[in-house]
């Protein structure tokens, strides 16, 4: 019964950890610790998938029967979870396809930018690795120069953090997940500290008062259209709160990284051994002969 008892201890797990630790998670607003939380649980089934078809379905601790239903259950899984990565790097590449037909423009203060014509105000850093940035002509008749330039630092620092790029994958581990409990609460205080963070790297080099008026303004405006969001830098207005307060608060510090970066703490310590936890059921694969 050795791969129906991985199979079952990998799930039992994976719900546990996320009813005991997400609500302290998200009141320690500590951007690891959301991230480790979120990816810990659907990176201990996939593991928990990929040892099951590595042992194959025969073995001395493995009965036939129960050896062929995990083994096809497994990859049943892994074969879902390729085939839903398939389908959003197809929408991605829709995405991208879709900003190379908008004209390149070059703004006042020399940033390239694609524009697209719409009365929405919108702006977003829009691919993966090396995204574009892409702005509205609404963007442009709503702003003035200086809250412009605020926009734009902002996402210039969605493009120096590479977040396109790394919230694809977690984007695909959220869909992966969307069953365990808590998964949604988790991926929008990721999303939301990941625009709190590109707000405090934009504050090096903008006025934090007017990057909170450009928020108010960008924010409230109309949604931008749906093919464009799903790869977006933007975030839901119901968390500008959040967002206005730490541009405001007393002690602000554009260098904190709200715990994204790796350093020596208790919470840290935790997050590593909550990835090596997801990473552990490989090591069951030389009991298996």
């Amino acid at each position: 019964m050795m791969h129906v008892s991985l199979m079952v201890v990998a799930i039992a797990t994976a719900i546990l950890l996320r009813l005991v630790l997400t609500h302290k998670c998200l009141q320690q607003a500590h951007g690891l610790a959301v991230l480790s939380l979120l990816v810990v649980s659907p990176l201990l089934l996939l593991t928990t998938a990929v040892a099951i078809i590595i042992m194959g379905p025969h073995g001395q601790m493995v009965s036939p029967v129960e050896g062929w239903v995990s083994y096809n259950t497994a990859w049943l899984f892994v074969i879902t979870s390729g085939g839903l990565l398939v389908h959003l790097g197809w929408q991605a590449y829709q995405s991208m396809a879709q900003i190379k037909q908008y004209p390149q423009q070059q703004l006042s203060h020399g940033t390239i930018v694609r524009m697209m014509d719409a009365d929405t105000a919108f702006s977003a850093q829009i691919g993966l690795w090396a995204p574009e940035l892409v702005i509205s002509q609404g963007l442009l008749d709503t702003l003035d120069q200086e809250h412009l330039a605020a926009v734009i630092a902002h996402e210039q620092a969605h493009y120096y953090y590479r977040d396109t790029f790394w919230f694809f994958w977690l984007g695909w581990l959220r869909r992966l997940s969307l069953w365990l409990p808590y998964t949604d609460e988790l991926w929008q205080e990721l999303l939301l500290l990941r625009e709190i963070r590109a707000d405090n790297w934009a504050t090096r080099s903008v006025d934090r008062l007017t990057l909170a008026e450009s928020l108010v303004q960008v924010i409230a405006a109309p949604l931008a259209p749906v093919a464009l969001a799903n790869f977006s830098c933007t975030a839901p207005s119901s968390r500008l709160s959040r967002r206005i307060d730490a541009l405001l608060a007393e002690e602000h510090d554009p260098d904190h990284d709200y715990g994204f970066q790796p350093r020596w703490s208790l919470t840290t310590t935790g997050c590593m051994v909550g990835l090596g936890l997801g990473l552990f059921p490989l090591c069951s694969i030389p009991f298996h002969y």
